[in-house]
């Protein structure tokens, strides 16, 4: 979806205020260069504070003021969090999950299957909607919020999954045989006879009714997007603030909720992202997880939520929450919202802060969001609408998600699948390269040079052959172990492993363990210098003991038992290359072992091939809606940077805090730049 303007501005909840002050924050918005505010989400007790008694003062209060001032409003469906008369109307609209029934008080606590559910939520979205359908300042309606499953599994969601289960396998025998029920006596003999889920020993039924939940995530979605549609005009859009697996921090796939499914009836994917700053910003959360969700619609996005002041560790050294907004920006968000606008005086998330601090005044933080929303009055026409075009996707699955859920690599240190994805991810970003996320879909490898498959544990023989096709073609691959392990069900192949893609990779195993003080070594060409670089590193959480069939061994492990094996290798398959990592390298040999890769296979990357980024210097480049070339220079260190503009002449759109652009303001090729710490300068190259 193509935005008019990128979108700037924050989460605003009026009914939380200790005192009327909607005007003066609405002046201090216009001042910042704010542009939208986010209503709505978590305000079904103030809307229905009593069953059947509708109040909307606030929310007219913020659309009367949001149009007095020229502010579009985003609104969200309040149903996330339930108002404690409805708890108390049925027995089953708190969840039972697997420990236990739920109470009140937190919020996402409700099984949203249930009818007694549903008929309140469709009301209060209906009212809301009636309140709201007219009004111009509305642009758009997010459903829900973060939705998950909520690891509801109660009786109703239960029965739902049985039925499930008899669409899918209408023969039970073929039901029991694929799920390998006769282990340990677990055939079920009639669908009637169906066990409770919550104690299954079994991880492929316990895989498959995960993927009938994150199913039902999908299904109420639809459902709100379908009562919303009826009051929807043709200029306003619908969307949903998808989330991330949570590590203290936004961290990868969310595996509570099939995404990509769920965003395919929507006209835009939103998401909410939060990440670390001071001396812990990387920039890697932004990308990370900015990719998975343009992936999503595999178009530009909303970032719906992110972090002002943040939590306690959080509050940002100056500079950082521009070079924030414009990382956000130059990965193909058109929207930069926070979360919030002021700091809350009660409750769990009283110093999670705002924009604002809890006295309400102009701050430092207000300060420099107002340089950003005034820059994007400049500036927003020249970057709005980037479209990435990357040369490397990441394949991302749910079920393999879900597979080293149910089969952890290791009993400690972080052995999840978002682990191996953000293992390559954030080596890539170290190296300077971008990638598209992409789902196991045949269809899709061609338009890339390298696809990246990291513990595809759960892979169909169909995308498999489809991956030997497109290597023997001419494109390249690189798979991390666990890849090509089980099938759709988490049954695990029965041949030679990895299961049909040994082929293009040229290597077979049959063991593996977990690595204790193991190390390996790869060889890295330094082409500055004319030098071989060796790069030692630790592996953990996984080591499959890897023979060559005609792979080359790049790194063997350095091992008094295990020494023999490869750790690392490299296959030529007809016109491609194939690598495979059996092991979890540490950050920086896995970058070694990435960078290895890229100069066998000669990888280039248009303008921002000759970029170095070992000082610190973060690159990223899109096409804008002129259709020329914009890179964004970003300083991801607490330290001056300055480098040479090698692309060619270029435009000067911003140099950090100054956004004159097209003011007869030329950077010549090779002349220098120098950003202060954790600055911003962007270029627009109108030949590359």
């Amino acid at each position: 979806m193509k935005v008019n303007n990128i979108l700037f501005g924050a989460a605003y909840y009026d009914e939380y205020m200790p005192y009327d002050r909607i005007e003066k924050d609405m002046e201090m918005m216009v001042k910042a260069g704010i542009n939208t505010i986010r209503i709505a989400e978590s305000t079904w007790s103030t809307w229905e504070p009593e069953e059947g008694r509708f109040d909307f003062t606030h929310l007219h209060r913020m659309l009367d003021c949001a149009e007095k001032y020229n502010l579009s409003v985003i609104v969200g469906t309040p149903t996330y969090a339930i108002p404690s008369w409805l708890a108390d109307k049925a027995d089953d609209i708190l969840a039972m999950t697997h420990h236990g029934q739920n109470t009140y008080g937190p919020r996402q606590n409700m099984d949203v299957t249930s009818p007694i559910f549903r008929k309140y939520a469709e009301r209060i979205i209906r009212k809301l909607m009636e309140q709201v359908k007219d009004r111009p300042c509305v642009i758009g309606y997010q459903l829900d919020n973060e939705t998950h499953t909520y690891d509801s599994c109660g009786e109703r969601p239960q029965k739902l999954f049985v039925e499930y289960l008899k669409e899918k396998f209408p023969d039970i025998n073929s039901f029991n045989h694929e799920f390998g029920l006769d282990y340990w006596s677990n055939r079920v003999d009639n669908w009637e006879h169906f066990p409770d889920i919550k104690q299954t020993i079994n991880e492929s039924i316990d895989a498959e009714f995960k993927k009938f939940q994150r199913k039902i995530v999908t299904d109420y979605l639809n459902w709100q997007l379908d009562i919303v549609s009826e009051y929807k005009r043709p200029d306003q859009f619908i969307t949903h603030n998808f989330d991330f697996e949570w590590h203290t921090f936004s961290y990868g796939m969310h595996p509570e909720a099939d995404q990509r499914e769920a965003a395919k009836r929507m006209d835009v994917a939103g998401c909410d992202i939060y990440h670390p700053s001071q001396y812990d910003l990387t920039g890697h959360e932004i990308t990370a997880c900015g990719n998975l969700i343009r992936g999503l619609k595999r178009d530009n996005y909303l970032l719906l939520e992110t972090e002002a002041q943040g939590n306690l560790r959080w509050l940002p050294f100056p500079g950082q929450l521009r070079l924030h907004a414009f990382s956000h920006i130059a990965n193909g968000a058109n929207a930069v919202m926070y979360w919030h606008w002021h700091s809350i005086h009660n409750a769990i998330e009283s110093y999670w802060k705002g924009i604002l601090s809890h006295d309400l005044a102009e701050n430092e933080t207000y300060r420099e969001i107002s340089t950003i929303g005034n820059d994007l009055k400049k500036i927003g026409d020249y970057i709005k609408n980037l479209k990435k075009i990357n040369k490397i996707a990441v394949v991302m699955d749910n079920n393999s998600l879900t597979g080293l859920i149910e089969f952890p690599t290791a009993n400690n240190g972080d052995s999840s699948y978002n682990a191996v994805y953000r293992r390559i991810a954030d080596s890539l970003s170290d190296l300077n390269i971008e990638f598209d996320v992409i789902p196991a879909d045949k269809n899709l490898l061609s338009e890339y040079s390298l696809v990246i498959l990291p513990a595809l544990y759960s892979a169909k023989d169909e995308f498999l052959n489809a991956i030997n096709t497109y290597v023997e073609t001419g494109g390249n691959i690189i798979a991390t172990f666990k890849t090509g392990f089980a099938d759709e069900h988490l049954k695990i192949y029965c041949d030679t492993q990895p299961h049909i893609i040994n082929k293009s990779l040229g290597i077979h195993y049959d063991q593996f363990t977990h690595p204790t003080d193991l190390k390996i070594s790869v060889t890295v060409s330094d082409k500055e210098n004319g030098e071989d670089n060796i790069v030692t590193g630790e592996c953990s959480e996984w080591m499959e003991l890897v023979k060559r069939d005609t792979a080359e061994s790049i790194a063997n492990y350095q091992h008094k038992f295990w020494g023999d094996y490869s750790a690392v290798t490299v296959n030529s398959y007809g016109k491609g290359k194939a690598m495979y990592i059996a092991t979890l390298p540490d950050e920086k040999l896995m970058s070694a072992i990435l960078s290895d890769f890229l100069q066998r296979i000669d990888f280039k990357e248009d303008a921002k091939l000759s970029f170095d980024n070992k000082k610190g210097l973060t690159v990223k480049q899109g096409i804008n809606d002129a259709g020329n070339h914009v890179l964004f220079f970003l300083n991801y260190t607490p330290d001056d940077l300055t480098f040479s503009n090698i692309a060619g002449d270029a435009n000067l759109i911003m140099n950090n805090t100054v956004a004159d652009p097209y003011d007869n303001k030329k950077i010549l090729k090779d002349e220098k730049i120098t950003l202060p710490p954790w600055g911003v300068a962007i270029l627009e190259y109108l030949t590359i």
